[in-house]
């Protein structure tokens, strides 16, 4: 005896009509998809941002891109000195606002001021480091002092220095004198306004100095003798 069963479809199983007695799954259900609310005012605010950043962008590379000629120093000049036509240089830079340049169209008008400061090659040059006073004071005299090297200090001078001019005892007079007491040495002080070069052969050096007038005749006097050095005054020195 045989028995049978019949499996009855689940509530999940339909059957399709026309499909042969296959069933399929119910199709799931559309899904509500929600609408994002516009916002006009934040759009704009988002491109006005942009857009100022774009502009800043734009401005600040146009304004680092702008280059302009200035004066630059093309050899050393030491404080105190005349500047001349072959220290300066021009060039042409992109300068900050805030950074004082002069323009190479003023290059002309700095030849023969003075340094107011030690100028270094490759430097920039500013309005502040240059300056027309002059080191011959009103009532001056200016003296040339011609010393050997071993008359002057080791350290050079420089054009404002002060210095000292002491008259050394000279040698043949004092072997001849009965030798006595030796006093305090004549000393004269003085403005350095220029170093010349070496003389060729001799090595002397002639130092152009500043003193008041009553003093000028008296330097000389003493120049003429050969019998001077050179001190460098530590009030007046680098």
């Amino acid at each position: 005896m045989s028995k049978s069963s019949t499996i009855a479809p689940g509530p999940a199983a339909a059957q399709v009509p026309g499909q042969g007695g296959k069933s399929t799954p119910p199709a799931a259900a559309p899904r509500l998809v929600r609408q994002r609310r516009r916002r006009p005012g934040l759009i704009a605010l988002s491109v006005a941002l942009i857009a100022a950043g774009g502009l800043s962008g734009a401005v600040l590379y146009a304004a680092s891109g702008q280059r302009s000629a200035v004066v630059v120093v093309s050899r050393d000049v030491p404080v105190g000195s005349l500047i001349a036509k072959e220290d300066l240089a021009q060039a042409s830079i992109a300068l900050d606002p805030a950074v004082k340049s002069v323009k190479a169209s003023q290059t002309d008008t700095l030849i023969g001021q003075r340094a107011a400061v030690d100028l270094r090659a490759g430097n920039l040059l500013s309005p502040a480091q240059v300056t027309k006073e002059t080191l011959v004071g009103p009532g001056d005299q200016v003296v040339g002092v011609s010393v050997k090297p071993s008359q002057l200090p080791a350290t050079k001078l420089t054009p404002g220095q002060r210095v000292l001019i002491v008259s050394t005892p000279d040698p043949d007079a004092a072997a001849a004198e009965t030798p006595a007491q030796p006093g305090a040495p004549k000393t004269l002080a003085a403005t350095v306004i220029e170093v010349g070069a070496p003389a060729v052969g001799t090595g002397n050096i002639v130092v152009d100095v500043a003193l008041p007038a009553k003093s000028g005749p008296d330097l000389a006097a003493r120049v003429a003798t050969g019998n001077v050095a050179v001190i460098m005054d530590a009030q007046g020195g680098s």
